[in-house]
């Protein structure tokens, strides 16, 4: 089986700040929400998992696993899309005049500017990792865990989905909510 995890909320989340790859820990509330997944998720079987480098993630990972033999192991085509200099930027959903807005409204017009990743870089470093990694582990009849966000997750569904870039955001990556892929 193959299962994706986004990462407990952070104070970005809240404040509705663009995060990326901009290393930000979890908050108390992610923490908490980490804790109900250990619970909830207790006896879905795991046999590894694979964690972006961002703190966010890491912390998800090691308190939805605590007291489990299952490891947890950092890969950086895992990490969260980047968006450049417009990181930390707040309510880019009310602003039509960032260029990153038109990632979450149509994400196949989306064209990455000011150091951010484009989604066909996004894409082909999830498809790497799906297929030098997850799939052949998953063929030997493993459960594997991915923890990471929101773009990156929604990428690896769209690929495992075979799900166009307009696409993208429909299965809805919630903060700690467990989705099996396959």
């Amino acid at each position: 089986m193959l299962y994706i995890i986004r990462h407990g909320k952070t104070d970005w989340n809240i404040r509705h700040k663009l995060q990326g790859r901009t290393d930000v820990p979890l908050n108390d509330i992610g923490r908490q929400m980490a804790r109900d997944a250990h619970d909830e998720y207790l006896n879905v079987h795991f046999d590894y998992c694979f964690c972006s480098p961002l703190k966010r993630a890491q912390e998800t990972a090691k308190i939805l696993l605590e007291g489990r033999d299952v490891p947890i192991i950092t890969d950086e085509r895992l990490v969260e899309m980047g968006f450049g200099i417009y990181e930390g930027v707040e309510n880019v959903f009310n602003k039509p005049e960032c260029p990153v807005r038109e990632l979450f409204f149509n994400p196949a017009e989306y064209e990455a500017v000011g150091g951010a990743e484009s989604l066909e870089e996004l894409l082909a470093r999830t498809d790497h990792f799906l297929n030098d990694v997850a799939f052949p582990l998953v063929e030997e009849d493993k459960d594997v865990l991915i923890v990471g966000h929101g773009a990156m997750n929604s990428a690896i569904v769209c690929l495992v989905k075979h799900k166009s870039v307009d696409q993208l955001w429909e299965e809805g990556i919630e903060n700690c909510k467990l989705i099996k892929l396959m």
